[in-house]
């Protein structure tokens, strides 16, 4: 049995906190990008892919929607649409559905670079999400 499938079966019993099923999202999403290649996720590396501005049909970074400030609403610079805090710590919805997270991560990535992202620059911004609340400036 792999670790995959090990892991999602040990946690099926468990009951999670919010805060808990995040990290156990996360967890479980890091477990699929190694498996992909990537290493550990890196909460700096993650935070300065965040702010990295990519010349996409204009020039913009992850923040230029979700704000450097995780903690804080965003907003979408085409559409204007607002965007609840990407931070757990003050959205505890926040990284706890591993099918929502591949969505946006693959739907936001083309928008901002014009590819997908791949499994090593997933795992940082993952990592940077999940430790946000520690790591603002």
């Amino acid at each position: 049995m792999n670790n995959h499938i090990l892991f999602a079966v040990l946690l099926a019993g468990v009951p999670l906190s919010s805060s808990q099923a995040g990290s156990a999202t996360v967890n479980t999403l890091l477990q699929e990008y190694a498996i992909l290649g990537s290493g550990p996720g890196d909460a700096e590396q993650g935070k300065q892919f965040w702010q990295k501005m990519f010349n996409n049909n204009g020039e913009h970074s992850c923040a230029s929607c979700h704000t450097k400030d995780l903690t804080q609403y965003g907003k979408h610079i085409k559409t204007g649409k607002a965007i609840k805090p990407m931070s757990p710590a003050v959205n505890p919805e926040r990284l706890t559905d591993s099918k929502k997270i591949s969505k946006w991560l693959k739907r936001n990535c083309k928008w901002t670079l014009g590819r997908e992202c791949n499994p090593q620059e997933k795992a940082n911004v993952l990592v940077y999400i999940e430790k946000s609340q520690t790591l603002q400036d």
